[in-house]
């Protein structure tokens, strides 16, 4: 593959003598593994000015400048100062780091450790760039020295993450990414697989850490970057998404918080996630859920979904063109595509006619929206409607998904759900597990109601 490659292994140790024998081969395979992009990331000043040269010679290597915590205790100002002047105005630096704590190994003094990591974070706020740390044994320390050194201010990213679920959602709520290595793929490592499931995947970033770290299935070979496909791979499966997916969000998150090149900024009509193809019609809701970060950044899985304007049925069927195979062609995007329901009625007849099925992601506010029952319009046109029902009562509806239908949202949205299995083959009521709702009070409810029930772990939401 070329530069279009998918994938960006955010932290590798390539400037060393593990791969001076075939450190071109090396990278052919990285792209050919579909690698856009390696960060190879320093651990002293040897390998940090190595990291430098690397990332000026190829177009497709950047690097991260910085002290492991081994060397702390032989951390002198001259250090600091190159450092600073490594980083300082190349664009091709994208972090300081790796910097951080290792009380597992402990070869330098803990204290020395500590007073080197703060004064490296001091360092990348006086820089503005993002600080790629390392942390073995030491996470109280290590979160408690990033929340009273403002690292906040600066982001960056917590590498071959080794934490439990709720640090991770710490560090999430600090500004910081969660690298996923190799690690994933081990039998024993449950608890790294824990955080991929509960972490939302726009948090996640993927790496080798090679030469160390090497995945299943090759576990006692030398780690290289083509092998971040192994661990996104994995991550794929836990998340129920596809390699491409992972791929694209992953690295989407990396280019944003490294500046890795520009980010593909043209709006998308169709989008796929999983085998499914997704269609954005409208930016309007009639909602405005208080848990949806859709509100916070108009990119939806590594898609960008802001329109410049409400696309008419010839644009929506362009660009659908011929997307082959896929498990269904779902209206959902970024807003409430019910909307639109005669835009709907138009695009599903002509797709109905080519064999797709078709589903509808809602909030179940369109009886209300348009002042009419409008599902006996959808009949024969969609084969299922998933709906946001979020709430077992009217006063929980109305805090936590803002309608501006008042108490009738409610009654509205259950009026709905009964309606709808009169017309559409499949209903399904889901919820969001996020503090604040009862998940098995909405479960009872969607029983009660007669439709389906689907449980959406907040990870999945966005």
């Amino acid at each position: 593959m070329n530069q279009s490659g998918f994938l960006i292994d955010t932290h590798a140790h390539i400037d060393g003598h593990d791969f001076a024998a075939d450190f071109d081969a090396m990278l052919s395979r990285a792209w050919e593994a579909g690698l856009s992009h390696i960060i190879t990331v320093g651990a002293d000043l040897e390998s940090s000015r190595a990291a430098v040269a690397l990332a000026g010679r190829y177009e497709r290597i950047w690097c991260a400048v910085g002290i492991h915590p081994h060397d702390a205790g032989r951390v002198t100002d001259r250090c600091y100062d190159e450092i600073r002047t490594l980083a300082q105005g190349n664009p091709k630096v994208a972090a300081i780091g790796e910097i951080g704590l290792d009380f597992f190994r402990d070869r330098s003094p803990r204290n020395e450790q500590e007073q080197v990591f703060r004064r490296f974070i001091r360092l990348a706020r006086e820089l503005a760039l993002p600080i790629v740390v390392h942390d073995r044994d030491a996470h109280e320390r290590v979160m408690a020295i990033l929340r009273e050194e403002k690292a906040r201010d600066v982001g960056g990213v917590l590498h071959c993450f080794s934490g439990d679920l709720a640090m991770a959602r710490e560090c999430v709520d600090m500004g910081f990414l969660i690298s996923i290595p190799g690690t994933v793929t081990y039998p024993s490592n449950e608890a790294l697989r824990q955080v991929v499931r509960g972490v939302k995947i726009e948090h996640l970033l993927v790496e080798t850490d090679c030469p160390y770290l090497t995945p299943v299935p090759h576990r006692g070979k030398r780690n290289e970057p083509a092998y971040v496909r192994l661990a996104a791979e994995k991550v794929a499966e836990l998340k129920g998404l596809s390699l491409e997916d992972v791929g694209r969000i992953t690295s989407l998150n990396a280019r944003r918080l490294f500046g890795i090149g520009e980010s593909d900024q043209a709006a998308r009509i169709a989008y796929r996630i999983r085998n499914s193809l997704y269609l954005n019609i409208t930016n309007r809701c009639s909602n405005r859920c208080s848990f949806c970060a859709k509100f916070d950044d108009y990119t939806v899985k590594g898609h960008h979904l802001r329109l410049d304007h409400e696309p008419d049925s010839a644009e929506v069927l362009a660009a659908v063109g011929e997307p082959g195979p896929v498990d269904e062609i779902v209206f959902c995007g970024f807003g409430e595509p019910m909307l639109r329901i005669d835009l709907i009625v138009e695009v599903a007849r002509e797709l109905k006619k080519r064999g797709f099925r078709i589903r509808i992601n809602t909030d179940g506010q369109a009886n209300l929206v348009h002042g009419r029952n409008v599902l006996p319009e959808l009949q024969g046109l969609v084969d299922c409607i998933s709906v946001s029902l979020n709430a077992a009562d009217a006063d929980t509806y109305a805090r936590l998904c803002n309608t501006p239908f008042g108490t009738n949202g409610f009654t509205g949205i259950c009026r709905f759900l009964e309606e709808a299995r009169q017309y559409i083959p499949t209903v399904v009521a889901t919820a969001v597990t996020v503090p604040g709702i009862d998940v098995a009070a909405v479960r009872a409810l969607a029983e009660s109601l007669g439709v389906e029930f689907r449980e959406r772990e907040y990870a999945e939401v966005g």
